[in-house]
């Protein structure tokens, strides 16, 4: 996976969607910038989450941008997505790997300074820090990173890596001054009134940030 594929990153969240069709959201967003999209759903039963990716997998077609299930791994191969996204209490690495296959996308959430180090003998594809600040839409999580601890994760880290929490129009800029590749945003863009415009701000924000660091 290309690490400009981390820049604008969705995760989704039917309950922070005002109402609106999701798949309506996350096309709009995309339309706006984002480059990666994450299906997290905690309540669907595993027929209702299937449908709903196979249907997010069609909205998506002929995008560019990869889908991504959060923690199921059965979802994400009955869904044929570009891969999964797990945390530490997940299914283990290696076994995901071993049933999605080689080319499949799996993005590991990190949510301490010792498990950036041994995120580093796995061949995940990127690596999400959690939190960088604490937000309602996550709360299992331990203390925030803030920015000194993205930047130490940064330093510490060999893949890819994104922030996750807190991560809006205010925090974006600084998270990716910070080292990361990108930021993994759920409210700023589900809950915005214009998913299209949140993003594109968003993405601009990044983009600069991202700009400064290729210029020296």
């Amino acid at each position: 996976m290309k690490r400009e594929t981390l820049a604008l990153y969705l995760v989704t969240d039917r309950g922070l969607a005002l109402g609106r069709d999701l798949e309506t959201v996350v096309l709009q967003a995309v339309k706006g910038g984002v480059t990666l999209v994450q299906l997290r759903e905690k309540d669907l039963d595993t027929r209702e989450f299937i449908a709903l990716g196979q249907r997010l997998k069609a909205a998506l077609a002929g995008s560019g941008v990869p889908l991504l299930i959060n923690d199921r791994v059965d979802v994400a191969l009955a869904v044929d997505a570009d891969g999964v996204h797990i945390g530490q209490s997940d299914m283990p690495y290696e076994i995901a790997r071993r049933l999605l296959g080689p080319d499949k996308i799996i993005g590991l959430s990190v949510e301490t300074m010792d498990e950036v180090v041994e995120a580093n003998a796995l061949d995940v594809d990127y690596v999400a820090v959690s939190p960088v600040f604490s937000t309602n839409t996550k709360t299992d999580t331990l203390a925030p990173f803030g920015y000194e601890g993205l930047r130490r994760a940064r330093a510490l880290s060999r893949h890819p890596l994104c922030g996750i929490g807190g991560m809006n129009a205010a925090t974006a800029g600084q998270a990716v001054a910070c080292g990361a590749d990108g930021v993994a945003v759920v409210s700023a863009i589900v809950s915005a009134p214009d998913p299209y415009l949140a993003s594109k701000n968003l993405k601009s924000i990044i983009d600069n940030e991202l700009d400064k660091r290729r210029l020296g």
